[in-house]
């Protein structure tokens, strides 16, 4: 390991004296200088000091960069995310990601950048989803850009999934339809009929059942018969407030099927609660007296009926007189 130390810094020596500058020679050596860093980086990684790897290759893609060797600039930087991957810097991922993308394009090779950009949301979706989310957008603007519409549907459908994952049901929706959007330009019906089945679990768990319905009407068309016979049930108990008859259809087995994301959304979706019944009342007996109707004859003679006076008032009233 130590030779392998020693011969890097030999080669980190070099590199420094090839950046140098003196009265005849006015500009500095980066191709050769990137090189060596190239040489030097091998060594470590071999060694396995990987931070002083990584910097060696940030180091030989700042001297290809000011070489305009644009893509070897590029590649420095995608070998630098792998480094990063065995250290478990997870940190600085994106970031690289973003610069080696850059780059690619400037050198006029996006799709070697969208490639980059994948690679790095792959390595951060597990504990960084939401760098991994940012990545896969700009891998599909990346596409897109250069009409590549199959690949950049394929991001798109990564993009949704990540949101469905984090909760974020009002992005996803707007990322399904551009999925379907992106499906539609190349003439794939199938999958646009699975992204109708998810866009209307995502509008349910956003709680709009009119928008779902509107997305089923909308897309249903390009649905097989088992999907339509599923989202007509599931919509229609939503809308009878059903929860039985929307657990069958949340239960159906191309559901269950579905990509993780959606089939666990499927699995987690509220059901309608069904429609309320209000509790008996209670009686409680003797709580008023009895109704008595004043047609009745024995009410009526008892109301005509005066109450009989004491007889010592009676009494008192007569001698009084």
């Amino acid at each position: 390991m130590s030779s392998k130390i020693e011969e890097a810094q030999e080669h980190i020596r070099q590199a420094e004296k090839c950046l140098k500058t003196s009265l005849l020679k006015w500009r500095p050596d980066y191709d050769n200088a990137a090189e060596e860093y190239n040489k030097a980086a091998t060594c470590f990684r071999n060694a396995k000091s990987l931070d002083q790897c990584r910097d060696c290759l940030m180091k030989s893609s700042d001297c290809h960069r000011q070489n305009r060797a644009l893509f070897h600039a590029a590649k420095c930087l995608d070998q630098a995310i792998l480094i990063c991957k065995e250290m478990n810097n997870l940190g600085e991922i994106r970031k690289l990601a973003e610069r080696s993308c850059n780059l690619y394009q400037q050198h006029g090779s996006p799709e070697s950048g969208a490639t980059v950009l994948d690679k790095a949301a792959k390595i951060l979706e597990q504990t960084h989803p939401e760098d991994a989310l940012q990545l896969y957008k700009q891998a599909v603007d990346v596409v897109t850009i250069e009409d590549s519409t199959r690949q950049g549907a394929e991001y798109a459908s990564k993009v949704a999934r990540i949101m469905v994952k984090l909760g974020m049901y009002d992005q996803a929706a707007d990322a399904i339809r551009r999925e379907i959007g992106l499906h539609q330009q190349v003439g794939s019906e199938g999958a646009i009929g699975r992204l109708a089945v998810a866009l209307v679990l995502v509008q349910l768990a956003r709680g709009d059942y009119v928008a779902a319905e509107k997305a089923f009407k909308e897309w249903g068309n390009c649905c097989d018969a088992a999907e339509v016979q599923t989202l007509e049930s599931l919509l229609q108990a939503y809308d009878d407030e059903d929860p039985e008859l929307a657990q069958r259809a949340l239960s159906s087995p191309f559901i269950r099927h579905m990509d993780v994301e959606y089939a666990r959304l499927a699995r987690d979706l509220p059901l309608p609660k069904g429609m309320a019944i209000a509790p008996k009342a209670n009686v409680i007996e003797n709580a008023a007296a009895s109704y008595v109707s004043p047609n009745s004859g024995a009410a009526g003679d008892a109301a005509a009926k005066p109450a009989a006076a004491p007889a010592g008032e009676d009494e008192d009233e007569g001698g009084l007189c």
